[in-house]
């Protein structure tokens, strides 16, 4: 009888995998409520392997809930507000999040807000992404306040229709949605 040829060993498929069950484990638990041993122990790897890939489990956290704004979202500079808003509604809002478990990956953050290192990630997600561009292409007085109200608004509905599961706003489609936010949206710049 022979013996059964050896798992072939593959970094980046690990890494892969191990990043997708911190996906899903922070977003349904947070960060206090996941562990490292959980993470791997669904990957079916030793614990060792996740601070080999990723140092720590606040390094690990960073890296499993960055959310990507879609390339070419804020890229053309002459690209008007509204379209970034109607971009950003579609990519971000009405995104299907099953890569986080079908949780919205805002909600992990906020889940775990009460840590310095989270919330300064939020933060810089934020502020330093699509709010500095929305802010780039007001002009008039009070841009950067503007800017962050118009990021409110698509943060409040992505929080009432993913997390909250409103009625309205949950059941609306993304047409009827999307002419309502250009409004406000339009109001502000």
């Amino acid at each position: 009888m022979t013996e059964p040829a050896p798992r072939r060993r593959d970094r980046a498929a690990t890494r892969a995998a191990l990043l997708d069950a911190a996906r899903i484990r922070f977003a349904a638990q947070g960060f206090d409520g996941t562990g490292l041993r959980e993470i791997a122990a669904q990957v079916g790897v030793d614990p060792a392997l996740v601070s080999r890939y990723f140092g720590s489990k606040k390094q690990l956290y960073a890296e499993a809930m960055r959310v990507e704004i879609p390339t070419g979202v804020a890229a053309d500079p002459h690209r008007p507000v509204v379209s970034i808003a109607d971009a950003l509604l579609h990519d971000v809002v009405y995104q299907d999040w099953s890569a986080f478990g079908g949780e919205h990956p805002l909600l992990a953050m906020l889940r775990s807000a009460s840590h310095d290192a989270v919330r300064d990630q939020l933060r810089a997600q934020l502020c330093d992404g699509y709010l500095r561009d929305f802010a780039d292409r007001l002009d008039g007085p009070d841009a950067e306040l503007r800017a962050e109200m118009i990021g409110a608004l698509l943060i409040g509905l992505g929080v009432l229709r993913s997390v909250v599961g409103t009625p309205a706003v949950g059941e609306a489609s993304f047409d009827r949605t999307r002419t309502l936010v250009a409004r406000m949206v339009h109001a502000l710049t």
